[in-house]
């Protein structure tokens, strides 16, 4: 049972890996659109490199958007516009000219001969003006059916009259025949009058949409056999239209019925074998990532992240598919990890993305390219500038590009798209939220960015002032250390930033004994004269622990951490090993070497021989040009004897540019000049 145990904790780490495998390759598929793939890529205005093109199936060659766009504001512009007709308010108005008649025309001044008269003349001018009826705003469109009895009725706009027409209309009919009369009978008409024509705004609307449901999207059938294009013809704008068509027809039909099962598994493969690329090459290029389920983690993250972002907008509005912030995903893990693995993580994904994008030949080269220029360009994001400078760049590229591209497809520079500028700068700007982003994946995942190495590297922080404070002569000691460690850093293009907060810290360790060590004794009592040599070593070797405890307290990242435990390696504590010896002769060395590890990166190497090198040269007491060049040499070929940089990536052109850094700079320290004859 125990060694089963043991099988399941060896092998737990490869196992999350398996898992975390098997559920990126399944959620990638999962947010793929829900379509088939086309098997020929084409483009407007190169040759159809296949050969020919019959129409496997039956299939309608769809209208555009923009041609749908046109005939749907067509029938905008020149829509019918419905009026309705209020028969109540007609009788109302005759009813209430009847009333008043009696009172304008009363029985003793006219007779019954007049009154009839009048009366007559007068509802005979209302009937005349309420054929069509009185508007309340005369219409300004060209097509207009005039509801009446539940009848549409075309009129023509001219027809219609408002009130002011109306009355207009009432005083050319009276203008003749007694003018006293006639006026008493016009005034009383005008006042009756009311309209009775209203604008059916929901009438309008409803039959608009009905004309506008009618719009066909076809505008042609292609039958099955029918030749689409030679091989060698270029596509041009009508056989851009018709292979469009059949694509879409192609890839909806694809998806249907037992098409669904082979799809997705094609869609897997493909998958499957991109992300096992990307575990090949940590494997093989970068063991230590590889190692860390954390790190590993972190990088299929953020590849979903960007796969999920970029599918979910190919499903809403595919035109917008660039104002996703690819480039977001090399500067990130850039600036956490290194730039060879932020390209190549990033070329997978446009590689992913290429199956389900629009045009995908264009879209994987403009991502690529902007890509290549992100790694090349962003550099020191701590510095504000900087990330600016690295999205300028990269919108230009996208504009660049899609300049390139409409050119070859149109063969001129009309027809431009404008809001694909707007486009590439909103993307510009999305990707400017890198910085945030790389803030919250530092709470999230336990990394380091640079802009937190740089909080860090404050010398005023509370962790260094307390250092500064307990072991004055180590916080000095560590600045110099710190100096040295990224002049050398700077020299073999390592991280400079890493390695001077490395070895501000490496010795925090020694705050809790500070005067048994050497820098911090300002008299010429050593508490080590009453020690043993075995107990005044374990002091020494205990301020790497210490100093790991410490960190731990303070929440120091794990990155700045490693330089704490790796500085000493599994060196010995040579001066009091050699007096322990004096005293007994056997004695285990192992008692007398740091716990280790050795360091594990050209950083962490650096840190080892800067440190070395700045705490034995304070023994020089003539030092000269030959003597910093043998000091120099000897400690650093004592290291490599003792194989403290085995596991570390440094080659040994490195070694000896960081040894000429460490000589140039003690040279500078003890200000030598060149010895002049007497």
């Amino acid at each position: 049972m125990g060694k089963t145990l043991d099988n399941v904790y060896k092998y737990q780490s490869l196992a999350y890996k398996y898992f975390l495998y098997f559920v990126s390759v399944a959620l990638i598929v999962f947010f793929f659109p829900k379509g088939g793939k086309f098997k020929y890529e084409f483009q407007k205005g190169k040759p159809w490199q296949y050969d020919n093109l019959y129409a496997p199936i039956d299939f309608s060659i769809k209208k555009t958007d923009g041609e749908i766009a046109e005939e749907q504001l067509s029938l905008r512009n020149n829509k019918t516009d419905y009026y309705a007709f209020d028969a109540t308010i007609f009788s109302d108005v005759t009813s209430g000219f009847e009333e008043d008649f009696r009172t304008v025309f009363p029985s003793g001044q006219y007779s019954e001969g007049q009154q009839r008269r009048l009366s007559d003349l007068g509802s005979a001018v209302l009937d005349s003006i309420y054929v069509l009826g009185i508007v309340q705003n005369l219409p300004v469109s060209n097509s207009i059916n005039l509801v009446k009895n539940n009848e549409a009725i075309s009129i023509t706009p001219g027809n219609f009259v408002d009130l002011v027409k109306a009355k207009a209309r009432v005083t050319s009919i009276l203008s003749m025949g007694n003018r006293d009369v006639n006026q008493r009978l016009e005034a009383l008409i005008q006042r009756s009058l009311r309209t009775n024509v209203f604008y059916d705004e929901a009438l309008t609307d409803r039959a608009l949409e009905e004309e506008l449901s009618r719009i066909s999207y076809t505008r042609g059938e292609v039958s099955e056999g029918t030749l689409i294009i030679a091989k060698g013809e270029v596509v041009e704008a009508e056989n851009f239209k018709i292979l469009n068509s059949l694509k879409e027809e192609y890839e909806s039909e694809l998806w249907r019925g037992t098409n669904y099962y082979f799809i997705i598994l094609g869609y897997t493969i493909l998958v499957a074998l991109v992300l096992v690329m990307l575990f090949l090459f940590l494997k093989r290029y970068r063991y230590e990532i590889f190692q860390n389920n954390n790190k590993v983690t972190f990088i299929f993250f953020n590849i979903l992240l960007m796969v999920l972002a970029t599918t979910l907008m190919v499903k809403n509005n595919e035109d917008y598919v660039y104002v996703v912030p690819l480039c977001i995903l090399p500067l990130v893990l850039k600036n956490f990890f290194d730039a060879r693995l932020g390209l190549f993580v990033h070329v997978l994904t446009v590689l992913i993305l290429g199956f389900v994008v629009p045009n995908s030949f264009e879209y994987i080269f403009l991502q690529t390219i902007a890509g290549i220029v992100t790694i090349l360009t962003a550099s020191e994001l701590y510095k504000r500038a900087n990330l600016f400078i690295s999205v300028g760049q990269i919108t230009f590229i996208y504009i660049v590009g899609y300049f390139a591209f409409h050119a070859i497809h149109e063969g001129n520079l009309e027809n431009i798209e404008w809001i694909l500028f707007g486009i590439f700068v909103l993307n510009g700007l999305l990707t400017l939220f890198a910085q945030p982003l790389i803030y919250i994946y530092e709470k999230i995942f336990g990394l380091i960015s640079d802009v937190s190495l740089l909080e860090l590297s404050d010398t005023n922080s509370k962790l260094l002032k307390e250092l500064s404070d307990k072991a004055p002569g180590t916080f000095h000691h560590s600045l110099q250390v710190a100096n040295l460690a990224e002049a050398a850093a700077n020299e073999i293009r390592a991280n400079a930033m890493l390695v001077r907060v490395g070895a501000l810290y490496h010795d925090i360790g020694k705050m809790e004994k500070p005067t048994f060590f050497t820098e911090n004794q300002i008299t010429n009592v050593n508490p080590h004269d009453d020690l043993p040599p075995r107990e005044s070593a374990k002091i020494i070797i205990d301020h790497v622990i210490r100093g790991i405890e410490i960190a731990r307290k303070n929440k120091i990242p794990d990155r700045v951490i490693d330089f704490i435990r790796t500085h000493h390696g599994t060196t010995t504590v040579y001066y009091f090993f050699k007096k322990q010896q004096e005293m007994d002769a056997e004695v285990d060395e192992k008692d007398f070497k740091y716990p280790g590890p050795i360091p594990f990166s050209k950083e962490t190497a650096i840190l080892m021989m800067a440190d070395a090198v700045e705490a034995a040269s304070k023994s020089l007491k003539n030092p000269t040009f030959t003597v910093i060049d043998q000091f120099v040499e000897k400690i650093v070929k004592g290291q490599m004897q003792a194989n403290q940089f085995l596991n570390a990536n440094i080659t040994l052109k490195e070694i000896e540019m960081v040894k000429k850094v460490l000589k140039h700079k003690l040279t500078n320290i003890y200000h030598l000049r060149v010895e002049y004859p007497e």
